[in-house]
Formats: C-alpha cells, sequence, structure tokens
C-alpha cells in the first residue's frame, strides 16, 4: 500500500525527484509585474498593486473591505484588534492550528481557551464550544460572558477552515450570538473556500487570509483582513499604516497602530497569482479527487469537503488507521523524498500553552495521532 502510494504520488506529478507538500506554482505575469514596481520604485508599502490586490480579493469574496498586510498572522493580530480583544481577556480557539493563532493572542496580552475539534471539519466544534461555555461561563448583568472561575471575559471564538475545509459556521455563529462573543474566522488557508455559497472569512465580523509561500497563491509574505463593513474596513486599514492621518506633509497619528501594510513588491507578486487561482482551484480538486479514489477501499481515510460547503483543499489529508499506521506512512514516504508531513503538534502541548484553560479534546488527540498530509501543489495541465 505504501509503496504504491509513492509510486501514485510520482505519476500525478510525473517526476522522479523530490516532490514538496505544497510548492509555489510561477507561470504567469509574476516576473513582469514585480519588474514594473521595481522600475517605478515604489516598492514599499505606496503602489498601484497594493490597491489592486485588495479589490480583486475583496471582489472574490465579495466581502466589505479586504486590507492587506505583511503577513497572515498580522491579519489575524489586526483582526483580533479590530473585535475588541484587549489585555487580559480570553479567546476560544482549536488546539489543531497553526501556531500563529495563539502567537497573536499572547502578543496582545490574551490567552488561549482550547475548545475540540469536529470530526466533520477537524475546525472549532459548536458542540464542544456551547458545552464548554455552560459549564464555565455565564453572562454578567451586562450581557458579557465571563469565564466563571477567574472572572475574566471571553471577548472571541477563532476557528480555523483546517487545510481549507469550511467548519460548521451557522452553528458557531449562533453559539457566538447566544453568549455575546465576537466570531474571527481564521481563514489562512482557505481562500477559494465557501460554506454554504458564501466566502470563508467573511461570515463572521472578521476573517484573515494568508499569502505565505506554501498557500494556494503567494505575496511571498502575506496577509489579508476580511471586514464585513467598508467603515470597519477603512479603520482596520488606517490602524495597519501607523493611524497616520492623511496630510501632504504632516506626520499625526491619531490612535496606536502598526506598520503592517504589504509592500507594493509583494502585492505585485499577489496580482499575478491572483489570475491563475482559478486554473490553481481546478487543479486541486482534481488531485484530492484522484487521492479520493486511490484511497477507496484501504484502511486509509482521505478527508473530503463537508457536505454543507466547498473546499480548495489546500493541503490533502489522510487518515490513518492508527499512530503506528501514520509514522510507517511518514517514514516510507520521506526516504521516497515524497514529502509528507502530520498534523502540528496541538497547542496545549507546547510549553507557551500548556496551562491555558480547555476543555475536553478526544477528537483533537485522535486526529493528532492520525492524520498525514500529501504533496498538494497544483499540476496546471490537469486543469
Amino acid at each position: 500500500m505504501l509503496s504504491s502510494l509513492v509510486d501514485f504520488i510520482r505519476a500525478m506529478y510525473s517526476t522522479d525527484d523530490f516532490i514538496p507538500l505544497h510548492a509555489p506554482i510561477f507561470s504567469g505575469h509574476e516576473k513582469e509585474y514585480v519588474a514594473t514596481t521595481i522600475d517605478s520604485t515604489f516598492v514599499s508599502s505606496v503602489g498601484k498593486f497594493v490597491d489592486l490586490f485588495e479589490e480583486r480579493v475583496e471582489a472574490f469574496t465579495t466581502t466589505g473591505k479586504a486590507v492587506a498586510t505583511v503577513n497572515g498572522t498580522a491579519a489575524l493580530h489586526t483582526a483580533l484588534v479590530m473585535a475588541g480583544v484587549k489585555v487580559g481577556d480570553y479567546v476560544v480557539t482549536q488546539p489543531l492550528t497553526f501556531v500563529a493563532t495563539c502567537n497573536a493572542l499572547h502578543h496582545m496580552g490574551a490567552t488561549p481557551i482550547f475548545v475540540d475539534v469536529s470530526q466533520v471539519s477537524m475546525g472549532l466544534c459548536p458542540i464542544a464550544l456551547e458545552a464548554y461555555l455552560e459549564e464555565n461561563a455565564h453572562l454578567n448583568c451586562d450581557g458579557m460572558c465571563i469565564h466563571t472561575e477567574t472572572g475574566k471575559r471571553i471577548r472571541a471564538v477563532v476557528p480555523m477552515h483546517t487545510f481549507g475545509h469550511p467548519v460548521q459556521l451557522d452553528e458557531l455563529q449562533l453559539v457566538c450570538s447566544k453568549w455575546g462573543i465576537v466570531l474571527v474566522e481564521d481563514a489562512a488557508e482557505s481562500l477559494g473556500s465557501y460554506y454554504k455559497g458564501q466566502h470563508t472569512g467573511t461570515i463572521g465580523e472578521y476573517g484573515a487570509l494568508s499569502f505565505n509561500g506554501n498557500k494556494i497563491i503567494t505575496t511571498g509574505g502575506g496577509g489579508m483582513v476580511l471586514c464585513k463593513s467598508a467603515k470597519a474596513g477603512a479603520h482596520a486599514k488606517h490602524i495597519t499604516t501607523t493611524a497616520k492621518v492623511p496630510h501632504p506633509y504632516e506626520f499625526f497619528h491619531d490612535e496606536p497602530g502598526f506598520n503592517y501594510r504589504m509592500p507594493n513588491l509583494n502585492a505585485a507578486l499577489g496580482c499575478a497569482q491572483f489570475e491563475q487561482l482559478s486554473a490553481f482551484l481546478k487543479s486541486k480538486r482534481i488531485i484530492a479527487t484522484q487521492y479520493e479514489a486511490f484511497f477507496k477501499g484501504s484502511d486509509f481515510e482521505f478527508v473530503t469537503e463537508p457536505e454543507y460547503g466547498q473546499s480548495n483543499y489546500w493541503l490533502n489529508a489522510v487518515i490513518c488507521p492508527s499512530k503506528e499506521a501514520r509514522e510507517a506512512l511518514l517514514a516510507v514516504t520521506n526516504n521516497a523524498s515524497v514529502m509528507t508531513r502530520p498534523v502540528w503538534t496541538l497547542m496545549h502541548k507546547l510549553p507557551a500553552y500548556e496551562n491555558v484553560p480547555k476543555g475536553a479534546l478526544n477528537n483533537s488527540e485522535w486526529l493528532e495521532s492520525r492524520v498525514v498530509n500529501l504533496p498538494s501543489s497544483p499540476i496546471l495541465e490537469l486543469s
């Protein structure tokens, strides 16, 4: 089975060379647009490509306003600031996530609460969220959600669309509305994914995208804040540009801000990548279909999109029948120069976050011991 998997992946990618997990594809106007930026000398945070990239993502996701940032962590940090998260607050998120989610909270002076994921989506489970709040929180006289044991406010909930698979947003939104909590979507991995026809990152009050080198399209490093309203988006743009009040020559900043704006150089790359997004999405869906067919009838379960949503299949994943089978798959493929990776170490097992509040994490623990990501780079010939 495992040797045939290596052969299958090599045949799909038509190479005997090393196969990475997810490599960027530069087959469009990347060099042209980046060269245009260099020739213009506007390589920093001012330039036409920044505005153009924001406009294209805004139109594609149909969000109120999209604000480009230097990376996905900066986008999430900005979204959390916009959501009102403050020093001392709690924010509920999932332990099965990339560490950037928790790092953003840590550097804000906030603390994560870990709640289990759903096996439907591998993202935050609304049933587990409701159960945790019923047992550990209450609403005060002002309608604020308070962590009963510590008296701290639970300000926001941050689900992540794991590997591009949409979480159960309607159910999560209902829980958040009941408890007076802001929903912020960590959509770093889900550009091109939809929940009941609506793009991920646009259903919560704020969302955050990533354009890191391993994402479905890349700006080298970059992110985007998705805001429901144009007014909120204008404020997000303001605070990410050092909160500088526009003036021909005076420097006046009317509130604390961040130097988080995406450089024009990166946005130029993003614009060229965005022109190929539909081809990338089509290719990745075909790759996922081929993986699903390969694993059908085996003891390995290929992870498919939930019935209520459409995934971009950013990183394909398979659930192994046991931890031993996971270790064997990782060893055989990587020894054959086919990159596969286990899912991230769960956040509550990291030294920085081992003592934070958490609920029962049975699904997260089970998935951590079994999930393996498979090579998922787009193959344009398929599209």
